[in-house]
């Protein structure tokens, strides 16, 4: 029975010998049956998920099994491996289950980034209990717990930590560069994202873990957790997408292919294809819409859930009313070529 994915890679742990983090530079998706055999006989791997502390002298067992089959990079990492003294692991994920352990977590989010998955595609329950904060830091990441001590001692060598941020996750870059985007401050995108080939995140953009985007995309606004950005839509500065972890519940917010969420807008229901959000107006599921037919006249008043994944349809606000009004969007959005065209 096929396995859902496997990964070698570095770990980082606390001093009670604790995993906090882990790098997997060549994660494989539904690896063979071959792979996972060979694997398992040098890891010493029995069923089920399993994170396996493993150590440099199994490396070069380690690069013969993947350079049989044809994994290049995993070889390579493995060959390099060899003569490393930091914590190694082996990850075998049998199936695709809530995750068990700090680095069955970071393979999960490393598929995502690694565009093997996109958002969605894997189980990541209870994630946020799993990982904990960790001081990410010019020294690497160090536990909160034992950040002042390892301050202290860098101050009396003459050096300095410099801490990035604390948070449960880091950003995407230190770990997956993925080919063909722009992304004008790596912190704001999380590890964990997707981001497309072709996507440009500016200064103000931001991604969060679990979503993202799937192709050509301009984001200068946030894309929250659990959110899908498709092909050639943009999210205007300052535009904010409800995801799943800030009052979405549930439902997937979305917005499909070549759609436009204009400057400072935002958006709680999944949007269509060829959609546009005026600059300004947000428009949740609960939002009650005037429906206009193509002589401005209204039609019918409906919740904007109503309207989910519908394609072709322009949400603006009357400058008079102030009622959300709805009609059928006549031109589709078209992204800047030359702002891609070197990613």
């Amino acid at each position: 029975m096929a396995s859902f994915a496997l990964a070698l890679g570095t770990a980082t742990k606390n001093r009670d010998g604790k995993i906090i983090e882990a790098f997997f530079p060549a994660p494989i998706l539904n690896p063979s049956d071959e792979l996972v055999s060979a694997v398992a006989d040098v890891a010493g791997y029995k069923e089920g998920n399993q994170a396996i502390e493993v150590n440099a002298s199994q490396m070069s067992a380690f690069a013969a099994a993947f350079e049989a089959a044809g994994q290049a990079q995993a070889a390579l990492f493995a060959n390099k491996a060899a003569s490393s003294e930091q914590p190694l692991v082996a990850v075998i994920l049998a199936a695709d289950e809530k995750p068990a352990s700090v680095a069955e977590g970071f393979l999960k989010l490393q598929l995502i980034s690694n565009r093997l998955v996109k958002p969605h595609g894997v189980v990541l329950d209870g994630i946020f209990g799993l990982l904990h904060n960790i001081a990410w830091t010019n020294k690497g990441p160090i536990d909160l717990p034992e950040l002042a001590e390892r301050q202290m001692d860098a101050r009396l060598n003459g050096e300095v930590i410099s801490v990035d941020c604390v948070d449960k996750f880091p950003k995407m870059v230190d770990y997956v560069v993925p080919a063909g985007v722009r992304i004008a401050d790596t912190s704001r995108v999380r590890l964990g994202a997707h981001v497309g080939e072709g996507t440009t995140v500016m200064h103000e953009g931001f991604i969060n873990f679990n979503a993202g985007t799937t192709g050509v995309s301009m984001v200068e606004g946030r894309i929250s957790a659990g959110v899908v950005v498709n092909d050639g839509s943009d999210i205007g500065g300052g535009a904010s997408i409800m995801g799943t972890l800030s009052g979405g519940g549930t439902v997937v917010v979305s917005i499909g292919e070549n759609s436009l969420l204009g400057a400072n807008a935002g958006l709680g229901f999944p949007l269509g294809d060829r959609c546009t959000i005026e600059s300004g107006l947000y428009v949740t599921a609960g939002s009650k819409v005037r429906m206009l037919d193509s002589e401005g006249k209204e039609v019918e008043v409906v919740k904007a859930r109503d309207l989910a994944g519908k394609p072709d349809l322009l949400f603006r606000r009357n400058s008079v009313t102030g009622q959300i009004e709805c009609l059928t969007n006549k031109t589709a959005v078209e992204l800047n070529s030359e702002l891609h065209s070197n990613n």
